[in-house]
């Protein structure tokens, strides 16, 4: 900020002069001039104190907004021009509207009406540096500062009554409004700071990020014997097979496998394969210690268990009444504190333990709740076995091959090699003897893996058989079943019918059926119509004895008597199958 900053209204220029030089700054004057030309900063100052800015909050005519609860005193400002008298403290503080980002423009309402351009400059020019001055005929007008921070200064003014002189004309007074204002200006400028401090932010992201990215694998090298024979050797070496498997895996992807190192490949994706049983060793070790640290962390935390209680025992201890009495009042609660601390703590490690505990048992009851392989798991476990023996079979041929192929490859290489030593000899004729050797045991093991093949291809036809034959004997009791059902819905359709087609007499069928039962020597057919018509006198005998007719199976008719005595009774004969079965 420059020094045409505003000033405190002062009433003794010379005391005013003598602060600020005390201070380290240039003693101004009401209109912005210095009052001592030739002022040196570097008298009147303390060792070790910087110069101060005039514009330091409190220090200039526009003091930095307090907080609401602290009362802001204003006081009368003179001008060169005009005067400036503060609002009435009392009143509440002027309304503003909402500030619009990057406001650098105020809106100053009130002006006297002789108000001119070099007045406006006068009063808020002090606030700091004016681009732009936009006057209206009615009293008002909007200035556009240099700095955001700025329109705070003239905030400040808000409320002022002013005084064109000592005139008391109202032309020359007015009563100062200043808000915020909305500008297109302002509001390009601040989107373009605001994009400016996005890119920044990105290419900074980016800097940090290309700073934290890892290196660039190094290249490469394409596919030579050379290149090849050294390859070889590193997959078979366990330290380096993690960047040999990935150059073999880069070379298979290239696509630089040919008929003439097709061999070379093969050996490599072979020795690659050797490694799956050591990887297999290491994993059971590791799984061996973690068990091993697993234990040894379950019984280190229940030695400190065992600690955490006899603290809290020696807690309980000493809260019983022989000792609690001999403590005082401030032991006594740190001993209580200190007695429920160990005990949150003692619950928690308790509560760990109980968890690890659970976690085994539950492991455990899944290993139990495994059920045994049922016949058709026996089967499906069968086929698998089956499967497993063909897929090692095939693997087992294609060693054959892969050893056919090297001794070939070492014949081949006899044959160029003539003039070499007899060692060399020697040792190619061992290698050969060797590899015939490994030929023949895996020619065995061929042999014994197929006839295994066959014994297992036995079982699971004689185990076809037999489940065929259980589906047969299924499906033949499912048929006796069905037979079975279908007589007893014949029999149930008869009788069902049967009460269909007399449905008046359904209910007194079952009557009829409890009157015959406790009248064992028969009834006539007016004896039983006699009693249903005391139910329903719409009951014809006729309709009823044609309804028993129909049953032979529940009711049979007898003769009794002789002569002209002859009777015809009915008598219930229901349970006399069942009685006989």
């Amino acid at each position: 900020m420059d020094s045409s900053s505003l000033t405190m209204p002062m009433s003794d220029p010379n005391a005013w002069a003598t602060a600020m030089n005390n201070l380290g700054m240039p003693p101004m004057g009401l209109t912005g001039q210095p009052l001592m030309p030739d002022f040196d900063p570097n008298l009147g100052m303390m060792a070790g104190i910087t110069p101060m800015n005039p514009m330091m909050p409190g220090l200039g005519m526009v003091p930095t907004p307090v907080s609401q609860d602290v009362p802001m005193v204003k006081e009368i400002i003179h001008c060169k021009t005009c005067t400036l008298f503060p609002p009435n403290p009392n009143l509440p503080p002027p309304a503003t509207r909402e500030r619009p980002p990057g406001c650098k423009t105020v809106f100053v309402g009130g002006l006297p009406e002789n108000a001119n351009e070099q007045l406006i400059v006068e009063i808020f020019g002090q606030c700091g540096d004016i681009t732009a001055i936009r006057k209206s005929k009615k009293n008002f007008c909007h200035i556009r500062f240099a700095e955001e921070g700025t329109v705070d200064k003239a905030l400040f003014l808000s409320g002022y009554r002013i005084r064109l002189g000592s005139s008391t004309d109202k032309k020359d007074s007015g009563r100062l409004h200043v808000d915020f204002a909305q500008a297109r200006d302002d509001l390009y400028e601040w989107e373009c700071r605001q994009r400016m401090l996005a890119r920044e932010e990105r290419h900074r992201r980016k800097m940090e990020e290309d700073r934290l990215r890892p290196p660039s694998p190094p290249p490469i090298v394409h596919y030579s014997e050379h290149e090849c024979s050294q390859l070889g050797d590193k997959i078979k070496d366990d330290s380096k097979f993690a960047e040999a498997v990935r150059v073999l895996l880069t070379w298979l992807e290239r696509g630089e496998v040919n008929r003439r190192n097709a061999n070379n490949f093969y050996s490599m994706i072979q020795s690659s394969n050797s490694h799956i049983r050591r990887l297999m060793s290491e994993k059971s070790q590791h799984e061996k210690e973690m068990e091993e640290a697993k234990e040894k962390f379950k019984t280190a935390l229940a030695g400190i268990l065992a600690q955490f209680e006899q603290i809290v025992s020696v807690f309980q201890a000493s809260s019983k009444q022989k000792a609690w009495d001999h403590f005082s009042k401030a032991q006594r609660k740190n001993l209580d504190m200190w007695r429920k601390q160990a005990e949150e703590i003692r619950n928690m490690h308790n509560e760990q333990l109980m968890g690890i505990r659970r976690e085994e048992e539950m492991e455990m009851s899944d290993d139990d709740m495994e059920d045994p392989p049922d016949s058709k798991d026996s089967e499906d476990s069968g086929v698998s076995q089956a499967e497993a023996l063909k897929e090692e079979n095939d693997s087992l041929r294609c060693q054959l091959d892969a050893y056919r192929n090297e001794v070939e490859l070492l014949k081949q290489e006899q044959g160029k090699n003539q003039p070499i030593r007899s060692e060399e000899d020697s040792t190619h004729s061992q290698q050969l003897s060797f590899l015939q050797q490994a030929l023949q045991g895996m020619q065995k093991q061929l042999l014994k893996m197929r006839e295994e093949l066959k014994q297992r291809e036995a079982e699971l036809q004689k185990s076809s058989e037999d489940k065929q034959q259980l589906k047969t004997q299924v499906q033949n009791l499912k048929e006796g079943l069905q037979k079975l059902q279908s007589a007893q819905s014949g029999t149930e359709g008869m009788l069902h019918g049967s009460a269909v087609t007399s449905s008046p007499f359904v209910v007194p069928l079952g009557i009829i059926s409890t009157f015959l039962h406790v009248h064992p020597f028969g009834a006539s057919i007016e004896y039983i119509c006699s009693y249903l018509q005391r139910l329903d006198t719409k009951i014809n005998p006729s309709e009823v004895e044609a309804l028993l007719s129909r049953l032979p199976c529940t009711f049979r008719q007898e003769l009794t008597g002789v002569g002209a005595s002859l009777e015809k009774r009915w008598n219930f004969c229901g349970f006399q199958g069942i009685k006989s079965a």
